[in-house]
């Protein structure tokens, strides 16, 4: 990478100008990456060890609370270390390093809501071919698809980013590198990247969003249409309801943040909005979606019965 860096490390600035906010807020994420890595990671436990919950519904969960814990895990810690450090360094390499995975698990994530939308919408409206449309050959693809698009989705950020110019000042507004944050430093011409930002970036956030909602209207129309049973139909929309409230957690804040133009009046706010989908969201998934399954839950309780 033939870039003219003379920055050797950026100093994050975190989440609040106003440093005795700094412990309560300490123990505010701290408390809530608990409940993420508690509760994505039992969900991903159960799913491993209980042979009842290997489906594809399950796979799909298991790598949801999988990602869930890796995103935070990217972000968290560092900004956790930050708020009680006066040293507020990341070196240049950990601060590509950390553009890279955010973007490479954020857009995963993304990628991985319409797949488990068209799963539901499969077993609903085509209950008796969903064996034979969602084999686990097909499951394994669609998984390995979409963490490579991911991966090579944030390549391109990273890449692009690390080869611009970083000559000037060294104080990110933000608790985390991001891309906007970083051109905001770059020395040379950064319309390519802003450009590559709003359009590959828009497009991972716009194209699987419209394919849930796609699924979900398709599945509703057909619930109403076909379904007599208010049980069934009951049980079928407080699914869709569930998971479509991950997916409006995660896309709006994200399509908020990054398809808008950039401005440096509105840093805080930014800030707000990253610590909603980067912290907030992946404590809130197995609360409002993967706990609220009864074949889950069952499954936990028995566990945890069997080892105490």
């Amino acid at each position: 990478m033939s870039n003219q860096t003379s920055v050797t490390e950026f100093l994050l600035l975190g989440v609040t100008d106003i440093q005795e906010l700094n412990p309560i807020l300490f123990v505010i994420f701290f408390t809530i990456y608990f409940v993420n890595i508690t509760g994505n990671g039992a969900i991903l436990m159960i799913v491993i060890l209980d042979p009842r919950l290997h489906s594809p519904m399950y796979f799909f969960l298991g790598n949801l609370a999988c990602l869930d814990i890796c995103f935070s895990t990217v972000t968290v810690p560092k900004m956790l270390e930050n708020l009680l450090s006066t040293s507020k360094a990341i070196s240049f390499l950990g601060c590509i390093t950390q553009l890279h995975f955010f973007h490479f698990l954020g857009s995963t994530e993304a990628l991985l809501l319409p797949v488990m939308a068209f799963d539901r919408f499969v077993a609903i409206c085509r209950p008796l071919h969903y064996s034979v449309i969602m084999n686990r050959q097909l499951c394994s693809h669609m998984t390995v698809t979409i963490w490579i698009m991911g991966f090579l989705h944030a390549l391109l950020h990273s890449v692009m980013t690390s080869r611009l110019s970083f000559c000037g000042p060294n104080h990110v507004h933000h608790f985390f590198c991001d891309i906007k944050p970083l051109l905001d430093l770059a020395c040379g011409n950064t319309e390519l990247n802003l450009w590559l930002l709003n359009t590959v970036t828009g497009t991972i956030a716009l194209t699987p969003f419209f394919l849930t909602f796609l699924s979900y209207f398709y599945i509703i129309t057909y619930l109403f249409l076909k379904t007599h049973s208010c049980s069934m139909l009951h049980k079928a929309l407080s699914t869709c309801a569930s998971h479509f409230m991950v997916v409006i957690l995660l896309y709006v804040p994200v399509l908020f943040n990054y398809i808008r133009p950039a401005s440096s009046s509105a840093l805080d706010q930014e800030r707000i909005i990253a610590i909603m989908y980067s912290v907030v969201t992946p404590a809130l998934n197995p609360l409002i979606y993967t706990l609220r399954n009864k074949e889950v839950r069952n499954a936990l309780n028995k566990k945890v019965r069997r080892w105490l």
